[in-house]
């Protein structure tokens, strides 16, 4: 690689940086910035992308605690020994460039607060099932077959019977009530509102079948709650060991939590988690997977949150220290590919570099406090997203923009374009960039424009701070920031690593967020803003807090019917209008992810021309798993 094409790639990053920073409030704290004794030598000198670093040697990983954390905050005990690990040639080993910030030793599904999936866990546990969005194809997994009744009363499970745990133990029916009861009973854990709402009782007539009773009809339960997709699903827990816990959120598994995945958590320090294969995959044994060609797996801990020093991490992609990241914006994209021609993205080297996902953002706000508790005053704030320009500024006149709260997958195409649906997006005009009608809205509302000209009501302007995430929405929430100022609104940007947990504390401001939601059908999606709580990190939150009798109950009407049933496609299309009217959130894009695959040492990334099991090729989502033991050798030494 020419220093010039590097120069071009970190150019484009701090660029992003820069513009996203330049009027943000809270600036991203130092915390996030990493030492100088981890960054290569002469950043714009890079060894040439064809001549990879020491086989080895894990690259060098960002530690999050900061200097002057460190002399008040100890360190973490780590977990493991890294340097008693056998060595594993790095063509033989993955890295994964994250964000790691759950509590050292959390591996425990049930340990609430502090578990995450995304941050490789995805490798210890397991699904009933998993879905591939890109082939629309339900891949059966811990589960053979899972068969509803002639009206989705009841469910009746199958499960594998070569299924077992890595402490060798096999994986029964006993795991799947316990996993269910523990969900129905324990009002902590993220999906017992769906088990308390649908599930009657479980029972296990044999060591291999699991059959569950529904209160009433429930025909999504199996997709929505059973099966790992993007980020949602419920992975199988042991019930000889959670049982023996006196208390299950409380208990975090460390290392030798017994697990049905592939790999081996061995070594979790502040830099790193490494997983190793383990040869005993049950998988292998029944047919599932051949055993997997990747026999470790080393998630580097970038530090910071989600997104922040990319520079550096997109640096050490092209020198082939990463095999993949977290997605990048699309101008950055294209220039690693031009850097770098082992790397390649979803679409290859065209754009957009990258794949629909399942979290269209929207600006939400929270939707009980003033003034954004007044409807007309979220509608004004809507009114001033031009999405038109959105499209053009940003994305290149592609048709990113929407007004969908939900991805448009081919059901969800075919939803939107129904005409049920196109009658309520004329009666409530959803897109509608209109400033004018935006001040008549305010005005009614008892705002009246001070001398900067910004709406205020009793002498405060209203606060339009966006909390978003510099390394994801650098490129889009600045544009927001502008338009919003022109339409009268006090906006700012913030950055920091305050800004999630301000929007989790429904503080003032708006937070740009996706709803991880539908993807087959729109229940999903509206069931999220049936009740007033927020959620789960998972990405799948209700930010706003909508609070509404006759929205919820529409969704309950929906509940127990097929996305096919015309009653359910009418009651989809209401549900959408009151969505509209009164703009719950305010929808801005669909999310592309542009994830960048290193193909140096390993191929078989799911893309366009090569669509593999139908995964998206995200690491960190619950089909992580899937994506990695796919991966196939490239020949490099």
């Amino acid at each position: 690689m020419t220093r010039l094409k590097w120069l071009s790639v970190l150019a484009l990053v701090v660029m992003f940086a820069v513009t996203a920073c330049g009027g943000a409030p809270t600036q991203a704290p130092a915390a996030t910035q990493p030492p100088a004794a981890t960054q290569p030598s002469a950043a714009t000198q890079p060894p040439a992308a064809t001549q990879p670093p020491a086989a080895t040697q894990p690259p060098a990983a960002q530690p999050t605690a900061t200097k002057a954390a460190a002399a008040t905050t100890p360190t973490p005990a780590p977990l493991g020994n890294v340097n008693a690990l056998p060595k594993v040639p790095r063509n033989q080993t993955v890295y994964l460039g994250w964000s790691i910030s759950s509590p050292i030793g959390v591996t425990n599904p049930w340990a609430l607060p502090g578990y995450t999936h995304q941050e490789g866990n995805v490798f210890l546990w397991e699904a009933l099932s998993y879905y591939g969005i890109f082939a629309s194809k339900e891949i059966p997994w811990l589960a053979d077959s899972m068969t509803y009744n002639s009206d989705f009363t009841q469910l009746t499970i199958k499960l594998n019977p070569q299924a077992a745990w890595s402490d060798g133990s096999p994986l029964t029916s006993k795991d799947v009530l316990f996993t269910f009861n523990g969900q129905l009973k324990n009002d902590k854990l993220p999906y017992h509102a769906s088990f308390a709402q649908f599930v009657k009782d479980v029972s296990a007539p044999d060591a291999q079948t699991a059959i569950v009773n529904f209160k009433l009809p429930a025909p999504r339960f199996k997709y929505e709650v059973l099966t790992f997709k993007f980020d949602t699903g419920i992975p199988i827990v042991p019930e000889a060991v959670l049982s023996k816990q006196s208390d299950v959120n409380a208990f975090q598994g460390g290392l030798d939590i017994a697990h049905s995945g592939p790999y081996n958590l061995v070594v979790w320090d502040q830099n790193q988690k490494i997983y190793d294969l383990r040869p005993d995959w049950w998988a292998v044994k029944a047919g599932k997977r051949a055993l997997p060609a990747v026999k470790r797996i080393v998630m580097v801990n970038i530090g910071g949150q989600v997104g922040q020093n990319m520079n550096i991490v997109v640096q050490r992609e092209v020198n082939n220290e990463f095999d993949a990241i977290l997605d990048v914006r699309a101008s950055v994209a294209k220039a690693i590919l031009d850097a770098n021609k082992k790397i390649t993205s979803h679409t290859g080297n065209n754009s957009p570099y990258g794949y629909l996902d399942w979290w269209p953002n929207s600006l939400w706000s929270n939707d009980q406090q003033a003034p954004f508790n007044d409807a007309n005053v979220r509608k004004a704030m809507c009114e001033t997203v031009d999405r038109d320009k959105i499209n053009e500024v940003i994305y290149d006149g592609a048709k990113v923009a929407t007004i969908y709260p939900f991805p448009l997958y081919p059901n969800l195409q075919k939803f939107a374009d129904s005409p049920a649906v196109k009658a309520q997006q004329d009666k409530y005009q959803p897109g509608k960039f209109d400033l004018a009608d935006s001040a008549k809205l305010m005005t009614a509302a008892g705002f009246t424009k001070n001398g900067q000209g910004l709406w205020e009501k009793g002498g405060q302007t209203i606060n339009a701070t966006i909390q978003g995430f510099e390394g994801i929405h650098s490129d889009i929430v600045p544009v927001l920031v502008e338009m919003l100022k022109k339409g009268g609104f006090d906006a700012n940007v913030n950055f920091g690593n305050d800004a999630y947990q301000n929007m989790a504390d429904g503080k003032p401001g708006l937070y740009m967020f996706g709803h991880g939601a539908s993807t087959v059908d729109p229940y999903a999606v509206f069931d999220l803003f049936r009740t007033p709580t927020i959620g789960t990190t998972a990405g799948n939150n209700n930010f706003s807090r909508y609070n509404n009798a006759e929205f919820s109950a529409i969704v309950d009407q929906m509940a127990p019917l097929g996305a096919d049933d015309p009653k359910f496609q009418g009651l989809a299309a209401q549900a959408l209008g009151t969505y509209w009217r009164d703009t719950i959130d305010c929808p801005v894009i669909q999310w592309l992810l542009r994830i960048p695959y290193n193909q140096w040492y390993w191929t078989n990334w799911p893309t366009t021309d090569n669509p593999a099991d139908g995964e998206n090729g995200a690491f960190w989502a619950e089909t992580g798993m899937i994506v990695i033991t796919g991966l196939k050798p490239s020949g490099a030494q």
